[in-house]
């Protein structure tokens, strides 16, 4: 085979057992290159600069952020109610702790954006490209 082009993909999803939450795991997907800079384009709009009378570009980080995140946390499963505890500033009953949060893009923005030990987590999952390519 001669043609790189080809064989590249788009994306490559891989679950991923989130450390010390037994039971829970992220399906999270390695965006190329090229998908990454459509993301980061999609997220950016001319506006007009009344000081200056010029065109400019702006940056949307939280359309950035909502887009981003839709596109890298595909599904989770098994995150139950008291590892939120470990994750973000919540109130459980003890009697929910072991009920499950379920998995929709509302649920994965809100995590991503108040917990900076999943956000960071992430981060290092969908950064290393090796993470992708193992047989699993």
């Amino acid at each position: 085979m001669d043609n790189l082009k080809s064989m590249l993909l788009p994306e490559k999803k891989v679950t991923f057992d989130f450390p010390g939450c037994e039971g829970f795991k992220v399906d999270l997907a390695f965006l190329s290159k090229e998908s990454n800079q459509a993301i980061y384009k999609k997220c950016q709009r001319k506006e007009f600069d009344t000081a200056t009378r010029q065109p400019i570009e702006v940056f949307d980080d939280d359309l950035f952020l909502t887009v981003y995140v839709k596109s890298i946390i595909k599904g989770w499963k098994g995150l139950k109610l008291k590892y939120l505890t470990e994750l973000v500033l919540v109130e459980v009953p003890e009697d929910q702790e072991d009920d499950e949060l379920d998995y929709n893009d509302d649920n994965a923005l809100h995590l991503m954006k108040n917990s900076v030990i999943f956000d960071n987590w992430v981060a290092a999952q969908i950064s290393d490209l090796g993470n992708f390519t193992k047989s699993n």
